[in-house]
């Protein structure tokens, strides 16, 4: 096992990444996830969210049965868990490498797979309370043929996750955040207490409009102001440059009232998911080269009325045009009297 670099750090800890090289000589990449003694009953929740969550494409996966103990270079304890690391990084580093706002279908096919992270997620009865771009972690897939490259995203970080209904240890009256300031429902403002799974809903359609416009939600706008505006329940603005389809997904999620927003397997059914679905879900980034994607189709069917044998055609010769030869002498004009007029009327007496 061999550290290769740090990935990041958080207030409990970070995550790095490792390699190690098999017995076959084939070398494999995990992220481990370390936090200190103290906090070691966040990481042990969130091992047992992601043990119940095995199988699931949209989720991020452990590599390992257990947690692992150890030591940090200052000689503490600590604890490990190993996961699988995704190379492309983060949505939140997609987003800024490319500066241009991304194509609709790639906003399309990312949202379908928070979707269907968010259903696994919500069907065992908890809500992840922390979804944002900087938790969906991205897995490059590239065509071996084309070389072309697509991506698989996945939602990681369960550290907050709670069980649908119960109470939130994150939220604090000086603090009134169950997760992440810009990306919380105006319910986790004004209760905060309790959570449902509506809560991450809200949190779905900020991340749909920064991919649609670049930017944050409340961009700008310092904590106490969000925090205002929530109260007030705002809804981040959505602008006019916004497709029609894309509009009423994001006020569905944005509705005042969470029972409006419906469920993460309805929202999979909206039409701005469902309208190209026949059109694949490559999910190339933007100026990347893609090959084309050629579609062959069958002949008819031949028609029964339709002779299949060869036609025979019948060449006529054409004979040159023959033209007739006009005489040059004067022609005689005959020119005759005029005669009387004719009247219609009757003579009266």
């Amino acid at each position: 096992m061999e550290l290769v670099k740090v990935l990041g750090k958080g207030t409990y800890g970070s995550v790095e990444l490792y390699r190690y090289k098999q017995k076959d000589g084939s070398v494999i990449y995990n992220a481990v996830k370390i936090i200190d003694s103290e906090n070691y009953g966040t990481l042990d929740q969130e091992f047992r969210v992601l043990s119940e969550l095995r199988g699931s494409p949209c989720i991020i996966q452990l590599c390992g049965n257990s947690l692992v103990q150890g030591t940090d270079c200052n000689g503490a304890k600590v604890y490990k868990m190993s996961m699988e690391y995704a190379a492309a990084g983060t949505l939140s580093n997609f987003i800024q490498r490319n500066r241009t706002k991304l194509s609709h279908s790639v906003i399309k096919d990312f949202t379908r797979m928070i979707l269907q992270g968010l259903v696994s997620i919500h069907g065992h009865g908890y809500v992840h309370c922390d979804l944002k771009p900087d938790n969906l972690l991205l897995f490059p897939i590239y065509d071996k043929e084309t070389w072309n490259c697509s991506y698989q995203l996945k939602i990681s970080d369960f550290g907050l996750t709670t069980r649908a209904g119960d109470e939130s240890d994150c939220w604090r009256a000086h603090e009134p955040w169950v997760g992440t300031a810009i990306y919380m429902s105006p319910e986790s403002v004004r209760d905060g207490t309790t959570v449902e799974k509506t809560l991450d809903l809200w949190s779905l359609g900020c991340i749909v409009l920064e991919m649609l416009t670049s930017k944050q939600t409340w961009s700008g706008l310092g904590i106490d102001a969000v925090k205002a505006l929530l109260l007030d329940e705002e809804a981040p603005k959505i602008p006019e440059t916004v497709p029609c389809d894309a509009r009423q997904f994001l006020e569905k999620c944005f509705a005042r009232k969470p029972e409006e927003r419906g469920s993460a397997s309805e929202l999979l059914l909206h039409p701005f998911l469902t309208g190209d679905e026949k059109m694949g879900s490559a999910a190339a980034a933007p100026g990347e080269r893609t090959g084309m994607v050629l579609r062959l189709r069958n002949p008819p069917p031949i028609s029964k009325d339709i002779p299949t044998k060869p036609l025979k055609l019948k060449v006529i010769s054409q004979k040159p045009q023959q033209f007739k030869k006009v005489s040059n002498k004067p022609r005689k004009v005959k020119i005759l009297p005029p005669r009387p007029p004719r009247s219609d009327f009757v003579p009266v007496q």
